[in-house]
């Protein structure tokens, strides 16, 4: 059997190979401990108040091994009658609602346990229990006090932005107080996290709250009605409390004007961020002119359960055919470098995620991938982009149906002819463009390029390709599949197959040792 070992495996090493999880995560809790970290109270009332029957529970990898005792700690505490399912291995990103899998077990709610993107979901209540991390807040507001002091010209800050993971939203209260004991001449606005969600249809959601001014109570800050106010790169400061993590470079990339310092619970440390703020800027840029070069564009859906994804979805595909470019739709789960390199004739892919999802490291990836914001700079007849960065759906589909784009540039789209050159940035040479729908010639239409038509079948028959990037790029491949030889081939004698698996079938004779 040793011979055997390169090309299979007993399924061993899967089963013993060690996970690496990306938090640290509590394992040994007392009761009194799982049911305060969890929030299995206010759990169980959320549940009872909306008299839900079906509430399907999801974990991420890292918190698998509590689902078993907060499922137990729920089920002695709801009355009798209602279910609960416990949902794992997520469609898409562990921090979305996986709306997917709670409507196979057709669940009226779901509770989500862990870091979550809190984006608006489309069709489930959502009881969100984010964690209990924990934070010295006088160290943070003292940190951060100190590094502001140190600054050339602290006077010009009037106003302090607070952001942060959401496992710290427990004590922001506490940080919010001590900051202002270190720094009351400043202002300090935040946005207070929603721990319940509704989807539009219920009419309960609440709408994209903005900044608030901060008292410091945790009641207070969380009541509507509160003096909201915007903040301004010119006067204000971002604080982000938390580790190095997506929800920082997204940060770091949606507001690009602003100072940016992070303080990290963990290591104790505050430190400036903004500089990481151009290079990130620039790498995406390189991106997104790969982008423009780019004449088959394939529409990666990375959500079934963000609000207005099907919406934004429509507007890719037509903002892709406006630019004489095809696009393919493509839903593959969590995107990996072996699904997408199946897919060779698409050029780029727009990834259509959540916001803590849509940026990935394309390195392993034989296409670039950008984000929805990216394709619809890239697809502007003039390069043209000034640093902004958008991340949220409703704000993309928002500016385009307020007609964000001038006329002037719509006739400029207009006017454009077709057959000029493109310079490309990444080559450093003039190309032309493939052209589909929209502006077909007559001339197209006669079949005059030789490319359009294909051999359909055996027989010599002719059939046309219209607008298939696909058919074209399979016509371009040495290799094309098996063929079929229909009636050149006599048929063979039917015999017994082989029975048993890969590793060992049953006819296979090996040797005695």
């Amino acid at each position: 059997m040793a011979e055997l070992t390169a090309f299979s495996s007993s399924g061993e090493e899967a089963i013993t190979r060690t996970i690496e999880l990306h938090e640290e995560v509590p394992t040994n809790l007392s009761p009194e401990e799982l049911e305060d970290t969890f929030d299995i109270e206010r759990t169980v009332k959320e549940i009872e108040k909306g008299d839900y029957k079906r509430v399907a529970l999801q974990f991420p990898d890292e918190l698998l091994p509590h689902s078993v005792p907060i499922f137990k700690a729920l089920k002695a505490k709801i009355a009798d009658g209602r279910e609960l399912y416990v949902l794992a291995d997520t469609s898409y990103g562990s921090c979305c609602v996986d709306e997917v899998a709670a409507q196979h077990v057709d669940a009226d709610a779901l509770v989500h346990y862990g870091h979550a993107c809190m984006s608006q979901t489309s069709r489930l209540p959502v009881i969100y229990v984010l964690g209990k991390r924990s934070i010295d807040a006088s160290h943070c507001a003292k940190s951060f006090a100190g590094t502001l002091a140190a600054l050339e010209d602290p006077s010009r800050y009037k106003t302090v932005v607070l952001k942060y993971d959401v496992a710290y939203a427990h004590k922001i209260g506490d940080v919010i107080a001590e900051l202002k004991k270190r720094i009351p001449a400043i202002t300090i606005l935040h946005t207070p996290v929603t721990l319940v969600q509704y989807p539009p249809s219920s009419g309960q959601q609440r709408n994209a709250r903005p900044l608030e001014i901060a008292t410091g109570d945790a009641q207070s800050d969380h009541e509507e009605g509160r003096t909201q106010i915007d903040a301004s790169p010119e006067d204000s400061i971002i604080l982000y409390i938390g580790g190095g993590s997506l929800t920082l470079t997204n940060l770091l990339l949606t507001h690009a004007l602003y100072e940016v310092y992070s303080y990290d619970p963990t290591t104790r440390c505050c430190r400036a961020e903004s500089g990481r703020t151009n290079k990130l800027l620039m790498r995406r840029y390189a991106v997104v002119q790969k982008a423009r070069d780019a004449d088959v564009i394939g529409i990666l859906v990375g959500t079934l359960g963000v609000a207005n994804y099907l919406p934004l979805i429509a507007h890719l595909r037509d903002i892709i055919k406006k630019a004489h470019k095809k696009s393919y739709t493509i839903t593959v789960g969590k995107p990996n470098p072996a699904k997408l390199g199946n897919f060779l004739e698409i050029e780029c892919f727009v990834l259509v995620a959540c916001p803590e999802n849509s940026m990935l490291d394309a390195k392993e990836f034989l296409r670039p991938i950008v984000t929805p914001y990216e394709l619809e700079v890239a697809l502007k007849p003039t390069q043209t982009w000034t640093g902004r960065y958008v991340l949220d759906f409703d704000q993309l589909l928002r500016e385009h149906q307020a007609g964000s784009e001038s006329a002037e540039t719509a006739e400029e789209a207009e006017e454009e002819d077709l057959d000029q050159p493109v310079f490309s940035l990444i080559t450093g040479k003039y190309r032309h463009a493939k052209r589909y729908g929209g502006g077909t010639e007559p001339t197209e239409a006669n079949g005059s390029d030789s490319s359009a038509m294909i051999l359909r079948n055996q027989e010599g028959a002719l059939s046309k390709m219209e607008d298939s990037a696909a058919a074209q790029f399979l016509q371009s491949r040495t290799f094309r599949g098996l063929e079929t030889r229909i009636g050149q081939d006599a048929p063979s004698i039917l015999e017994q197959g082989r029975s048993g698996i890969a590793r060992g079938y049953a006819d296979d004779h090996r040797e005695q040792s």
